[in-house]
């Protein structure tokens, strides 16, 4: 490979005086370390392996890199030109995330330096080495080498080489390396910020070319592709590959918003040679031939670094407004977490007041939670799971609902129906009918015989009767207070998360919490059992008027079936609820004999349906007193209310400097931690710094042939959405606001396609035009300020060609 010295002529076509500040400002944000956090506008080269892709970058950079067609990229170079007082090479190695911390140690120790150019080769080659990269090992690496060129001319910019697209495995090259690279690849072109510099090299069909269906996949609209073709001396003059490409060239046939560009770099094969000469050949070369029909703006490196320059300067101003709003939104997050570290916290006083300071907050959930005044924004979306978890009154008072309606439904051991083997009865429970339930009593009245009259009963017979029908109360009660106490341990468990560090939430958890909540579990036991007790081995007792009512409503409705069906036997009818009766004398001492006569002629079975009735109207009157009693002396008062003193700045006063020291002393993860959030939140403010002047958009419109005022849109305003969701049929580009020495940069953009700023119907206001305008007069900002004061116009500027 022939090696340069140090060329300015090529870098400073990349970059105008006007456009520097700038750009200055986005690298000015990755040398503060920004770009670790957020994705910032780049260059990225790629293509498939051989097709040209470090020459590409070698002649837009005039930094030499491995041409010769037997080698290729073997890891992403990240090329970083800088403006410094002094000249020289750095290179580093940025270890992959995916390294073991001690390899990230290792190869982040890569650092050498030079005087200039000529050692660049052999550095490279080290850094194959530390990467454990060789011809029989390992080909690629996700690792990052990173080329720092200093010097006082150079302008801050950054273009990043990635490794060739292999189409299939080899002897050198396996199968695990085929999928890397493309890894690799795709990882870059996926960053939103990036512009595609997709290299084809005109060797070979482009159709069959992988990175032109990988750019596609990651840029579907092609907002932000800018192909480019290279080798276009390999193909026959005249002939149909040719005629293919130049078509290709003029964007007729793979459509990308930034167009296509073609470049005849040298052969790495002929010895010797200057960027002078190269670009001498080049112009040779498309002077001739079918590539002399192609426009000027299209061929040749001298206007690709034009239209590079203008890509990335329309493409930083665009990205900005999103690029605050994302930086802003890290800071923001970045400080949420340094609030629940709190301060520093070395001594027993710097740690009680951390843990005084979070029991407040603390507090102040509990009670806005028990209350059910959801308006902090710990309680996030209702419609999310977490945000119910932490709404909980609402979940206390839905499990206590569904505790009311399944001990309805499951809380009595037998049911009465009229056909058990068609009844549909919940799990546990006996279906019989009213006769069968009866012979179950007369059996135990039997068993239970006292000196009661004939046709009365022992009133123990209830108490039995009921305590059979309770009996599955116990553990449906059981049930929902565990439901109950394993919500509010999940809610102790997300409040003491979002109040504290994750070292001091657990520990908080586990030292204060957790022998809090199972004290309150003993508690909460011994007060159901309380409960559970008169029913379970008590006599019924009762002095609500509502017992007296529901047994002559039970009786009532069983008396209205059996006189219901002794009137539709006399007078034969299927219905009570209409009849034809014929106009005759009927003899009604035969209704009054059956009403009568329906009297229980057994004692001992009238006794047995009197003490159904009365157990059935116990129990209804029990179960609500039970249900209430249980939601309100068991989870309310031994579970919800104690919650306000389970930590409390009172609690947290008089606790042991042990205990304190345990739950709030700082561990060496969480100083680690602080050091890495504050030096990250120290590089976004800084990076908030840099963009505060490119705060704001200003858009102007065109309609009717009318110069329409401007407007200023604020950053938050904003939505930078996805690139490829970007309208393809936008009339008006948009101007960001920079400072006055700025404005003529933008002013003097130059769209990458053969296509006017301005649809043809459009015209903007200006004072007078040469009868043959340039192109510069039609961006020159004086002109344009003269025209806003005259209001002339013209018609729109004509297609951008040389």
């Amino acid at each position: 490979m022939v090696l340069k010295p140090f060329h300015t002529e090529a870098l400073n076509g990349l970059c105008s005086k006007d456009q520097l500040e700038l750009l200055n400002s986005i690298d000015c944000l990755r040398a503060q370390g920004i770009s670790h956090y957020v994705s910032l506008p780049q260059i990225i080269v790629c293509g498939d392996q051989s097709s040209g892709k470090s020459s590409v970058l070698e002649a837009i950079s005039g930094v030499p890199f491995p041409t010769k067609s037997n080698l290729c990229t073997r890891f992403p170079i990240e090329l970083v030109l800088r403006k410094t007082s002094h000249i020289g090479v750095s290179v580093s190695i940025v270890p992959h995330e995916s390294r073991s911390e001690s390899e990230q140690l290792y190869l982040g120790g890569f650092h050498e330096k030079l005087g200039d150019f000529d050692g660049l080769p052999s550095l490279i080659e080290n850094a194959k080495s530390a990467l454990a990269i060789s011809t029989h090992g390992r080909a690629f690496s996700k690792d990052l080498l990173r080329v720092e060129v200093s010097g006082p001319d150079r302008p801050h910019l950054t273009i990043v080489d990635l490794p060739g697209l292999i189409h299939s495995e080899t002897k050198q090259q396996s199968a695990s390396d085929v999928e890397l690279v493309q890894d690799v690849v795709q990882t870059y072109m996926k960053e939103p910020r990036s512009i595609i510099l997709a290299v084809v090299s005109a060797k070979n069909d482009y159709a069959n070319q992988i990175v032109l269906k990988l750019a596609r996949a990651a840029d579907k609209k092609g907002n932000r592709t800018l192909g480019v073709i290279t080798k276009p001396d390999t193909l026959i003059a005249s002939s149909e590959s040719e005629a293919m490409y130049i078509s290709l060239a003029r964007n007729q046939d793979v459509d990308f918003r930034l167009g296509w560009h073609v470049l005849k770099n040298m052969d790495s094969e002929t010895g010797e040679w200057s960027l002078a000469d190269r670009d001498a050949k080049e112009e040779e070369f498309f002077s001739q031939g079918s590539w002399e029909d192609l426009p000027r703006h299209l061929l040749g490196v001298k206007k690709l670094r034009n239209r590079l320059s203008k890509v990335l300067l329309r493409q930083i101003a665009a990205e900005l407004p999103g690029l605050i709003d994302e930086i802003e939104i890290k800071s923001n997050a970045c400080r949420s977490r340094l609030d629940k570290l709190g301060k520093p916290r070395a001594s027993l006083d710097e740690q009680r007041l951390y843990l005084l300071h979070i029991s407040q907050l603390f507090q102040s959930l509990i009670k806005a939670s028990v209350d059910g005044t959801y308006n902090d924004p710990f309680f996030e979306d209702a419609q999310s799971e977490p945000g119910y978890q932490k709404r909980l009154r609402a979940v206390v008072q839905n499990l206590n609902l569904d505790f009311a309606e399944r001990i309805s439904r499951r809380g009595h051991r037998r049911e009465i129906v009229n056909s058990p083997s068609k009844a549909a009865v919940p799990r546990g429970v006996i279906a019989t009918t009213r006769e069968e339930f009866m012979n179950h009593i007369q059996h135990l009245v039997r068993r239970t015989k006292g000196r009661e009259l004939p046709g009365t009963f022992n009133p123990m017979i209830v108490t039995d009767l009921f305590l059979e029908q309770s009996s599955p109360w116990e553990a449906l009660t059981r049930g929902h207070i565990k439901k109950v106490w394993m919500a509010v341990k999940e809610f102790l468990s997300l409040a003491s998360t979002y109040v504290a560090d994750a070292a001091t939430s657990e520990t908080l958890f586990q030292k204060i919490f957790e022998p809090a909540l199972n004290d309150l579990l003993g508690t909460l036991n011994t007060k159901s059992t309380e409960l559970l007790t008169p029913h379970q081995k008590g006599h019924p007792i009762t002095y609500n008027h509502y017992f007296t009512e529901a047994l002559q409503n039970i009786r009532n409705e069983r008396n209205k079936d059996e006189y219901g069906r002794i009137v539709k036997d006399f007078f034969g009818v299927a219905s009570l609820d209409s009849a034809n009766l014929s106009y005759q004398y009927k003899d009604f001492r035969p209704l009054v004999a059956a009403l009568v006569q329906r009297a229980e002629p057994d004692m001992n079975r009238f006794a047995c349906s009197e003490a159904l009735d009365c157990m059935v109207a116990y129990y209804k009157v029990a179960l609500e007193r039970f249900v209430d009693d249980i939601s309100v002396e068991v989870i309310e008062t031994k579970l919800i209310s104690p919650l306000y003193d389970i930590f409390s700045p009172i609690m947290v006063t008089s606790m042991p400097a042990d205990l304190v020291t345990s739950i709030a002393g700082e561990s060496e993860e969480n100083r680690t931690q602080r050091g890495q959030l504050d030096k990250q939140l120290e590089v976004l403010v800084k990076g908030i710094e840099t963009c505060k002047r490119f705060i704001g958009v200003r858009i102007l419109g065109v309609d009717d042939s009318t110069a329409q005022s401007k407007s200023t849109l604020n950053s938050t305003e904003y939505d930078p959405g996805d690139s490829d969701e970007a309208s393809d049929n936008s009339t008006t580009d948009d101007v960001r606001s920079l400072p006055d020495s700025l404005e003529p940069a933008l002013r003097n953009i130059s769209p990458p396609l053969p296509e006017p700023l301005l649809a043809p119907q459009d015209v903007v206001a200006v004072d007078e035009l040469p009868e043959e305008p340039q192109e510069d007069d039609f961006c020159s900002p004086s002109v344009l300020r003269k025209g806003r004061k005259k209001g002339k116009s013209v018609p729109a500027p004509p297609q951008w060609d040389d």
